[in-house]
């Protein structure tokens, strides 16, 4: 059964680790993560953007595809379905898909702006018992066509934010989505702790996780962001494992065409990263 992320997030701030976000695209990586999460004994989140919401035919579909698939795999931890970046629009057709947790993406909108629409979904989301996730600062690199170099979200933007409610929040920290450029000049924690000053025991989200380092992602929880949202990892260890099958020419062996063995060793890498990052995050075993 779904839940939201709000419990699993709470207990992330109290014993200091963090919940992995993971995007899905399709059956194969939604298996993965959910028998990843199963043996590993950790609470999961999957992520799911519009984009692939839409490639995957509509929300609706990912939704029943979740909830049957924990049903008849017989996973006994926590899973949140959770709508990533999700616009207004996005953010209402989920509501009504059955997901359990949605993220409202205002950060391009003045912030009085986003201010009105979050506390309007803050109060949809808290009437079903969904959890919501809000956004100051836009995160950097390329999501879905939006472009943000990695801006660092004003403290106070994020307390009025965080004052309506809402059960998590998205601060840029100088991360950025997709691989990061050499130049990068890492995440800001001067700017992190301030904001954690100001908002209490909210927890925080980092996204962007692929790609930083393993020392910056511990300090970022010990600072108190209890989710981490990883999504082109997962893509590279996939792409990584798929290209090798096809260049042992494994795929001309027998029947190494079928998707199901075409598919499988990018099934495996996936769970490979999974697992490495659950335990970096300090989840496993905390279902």
């Amino acid at each position: 059964m779904l839940v939201s992320a709000t419990e699993m997030l709470n207990k992330a701030v109290a014993g200091k680790y963090a919940v992995g976000q993971f995007n899905i695209n399709n059956l194969e990586w939604t298996k993965a993560i959910l028998q990843t999460a199963e043996e590993c004994k950790s609470p999961v989140i999957l992520g799911v953007s519009e984009g692939a919401g839409k490639y995957m035919t509509g929300f609706k579909t990912v939704a029943a595809m979740v909830s049957a698939m924990i049903e008849d795999l017989g996973i006994t931890v926590p899973v949140a379905l959770h709508l990533d970046h999700g616009s207004y629009d996005g953010c209402m057709k989920c509501i009504e898909a059955g997901f359990s947790s949605v993220m409202f993406d205002g950060s391009h909108y003045p912030i009085d702006e986003n201010i009105a629409k979050t506390k309007e979904l803050v109060d949809i989301c808290h009437s079903k018992g969904l959890s919501i996730e809000a956004e100051v600062g836009s995160i950097g690199g390329e999501e879905d066509g939006v472009v943000g170099a990695g801006e660092i979200a004003d403290p106070n933007e994020c307390k009025m934010i965080a004052d309506l409610g809402v059960d998590f929040l998205a601060a840029g920290i100088g991360n950025i989505h997709g691989k990061y450029p050499a130049n990068w000049k890492g995440l800001d924690f001067d700017a992190l702790g301030k904001t954690k000053n100001l908002i209490g025991d909210l927890p925080l989200v980092l996204h962007g996780g692929t790609g930083i380092p393993a020392d910056m992602i511990k300090t970022a929880i010990s600072l108190g962001v209890a989710k981490i949202n990883v999504n082109t990892e997962c893509q590279l260890y996939f792409q990584a494992a798929t290209r090798k099958y096809i260049e042992e020419g494994k795929d001309l062996e027998g029947k190494g065409f079928d998707p199901r063995k075409l598919l499988a060793p990018g099934c495996a890498a996936i769970k490979e990263i999974v697992k490495e990052k659950m335990e970096l995050f300090g989840s496993v075993n905390k279902a």
